[in-house]
């Protein structure tokens, strides 16, 4: 890449934190396999001063996604799991049923896809039925049992009949509990033992192995961020994401699949790269889009495999990336894509809700990469 490319990236990150929309961020640029660009910019913790170090940790919220995903392809290609079988196998009592009061089955395949008829309480309105519900998004209520939040998910109605519709949500901590019933295995230990201990990940887990280089958490606010308290609600999409930041130190509250890691750029880096070599068959398995374009999974020429979002339509979507690109964010504030044509891979994490995840940040970062 250019000599302006690392000019304009850092361009980038300067104007976002001289107009205050996020504290601190780590960035790392992949091209060809190599890193191209490494930058730690802004702040860790702005109250004590703390300067942003590379290899800083970040609750990574849905960078989880795609680990606990490949652990669930792992397992499938080894026999170990069906994708077409019914989640009632391993999990007889989870039923949600739709308005009409039947109960369909919900297929492994289903919950990969986000095709499943669940839901996420941001997604909805205040009081909507995930919040009557009591159900957590895997961000909040510490010390919450997996099977009370099963429980609690299962008592809402479905918003479709699986594999008609997508929609966003919790299906990958549902994964998480079938992928436990399926190896008898907690989900932290299988995890590890699929995907983070063979990349030397060293930094990621369901806990935070070490807190001198936790960054804290803010949320978007004007002029400024605020730093996040034991809990906070950040308005996105209809509704609130709710966020309880001591959640990853109760060891009693459940490993959520879809939100429950910690870790750092590097490792998740780390992550992505594999995806050209050791784990190029999960490459392929992930960007069949399952959902089409008319799902809009970021928008407009998007649509969803078994990673993330898959680009099927620049054109739709305004975006230099290639058909086949996968993305997607984590409500920390943070951001990947892979771009398997153009070998172009971006981690970017911030500490800043929801601007390093939706906001112009990742925007601006990606279009640097493309001119350079």
């Amino acid at each position: 890449m250019s000599a302006t490319f690392a000019a304009a990236l850092d361009d980038v990150l300067a104007r976002s934190l001289a107009r205050e929309r996020i504290v601190g961020a780590v960035v790392l640029v992949a091209r060809d396999g190599e890193i191209v660009y490494r930058r730690a910019a802004g702040l860790a913790d702005r109250e004590a001063g703390l300067p942003m170090r590379e290899d800083a940790i970040f609750r990574i919220a849905s960078f989880t996604k795609p680990l606990v995903a490949t652990t669930a392809l792992k397992l499938a290609a080894d026999d170990t799991i069906d994708l077409a079988a019914p989640i009632a196998t391993w999990l007889p009592d989870f039923r949600p049923r739709l308005p009409d009061g039947t109960a369909p089955d919900i297929a492994l395949h289903h919950l990969l896809t986000h095709t499943a008829g669940l839901s996420y309480g941001f997604l909805e309105a205040p009081g909507g039925p995930y919040e009557r519900a009591g159900v957590s998004d895997g961000l909040d209520q510490p010390g919450l049992a997996l099977q009370d939040n099963l429980a609690r998910i299962a008592s809402v109605p479905l918003a479709y009949a699986p594999g008609t519709a997508w929609r966003y949500s919790m299906a990958t901590d549902v994964l998480g509990a079938v992928l436990e019933a399926a190896t008898g295995m907690p989900l932290p230990q299988l995890v590890q033992r699929e995907v983070t201990g063979q990349l030397r990940m060293r930094d990621t887990a369901f806990a935070v192995l070490d807190e001198t280089r936790l960054a804290v958490p803010y949320a978007d606010a004007r002029p400024a961020p605020l730093r996040m308290g034991d809990a906070a609600a950040v308005k996105f999409i209809e509704g609130y994401a709710h966020f309880a930041p001591g959640r990853i130190f109760d060891p009693a509250s459940y490993p959520s699949g879809g939100s429950g890691m910690a870790g750092t750029a590097d490792d998740f880096m780390r992550f992505l790269l594999s995806l050209r070599t050791s784990h190029r068959g999960v490459l392929q398995a992930a960007q069949v889009d399952r959902t089409g374009v008319q799902a809009q999974t970021q928008g407009p020429g998007w649509g969803f495999g078994y990673l993330g979002a898959v680009l099927g339509d620049p054109r739709l979507a305004h975006s230099p990336q290639s058909p086949g690109t996968l993305q997607w964010g984590g409500a920390y504030g943070h951001q990947w894509f892979y771009d398997p044509a153009a070998d172009i891979a971006l981690v970017l994490m911030t500490n800043t809700t929801f601007e390093g995840m939706a906001g112009a940040l990742p925007r601006d970062v990606r279009n640097a990469i493309y001119r350079g």
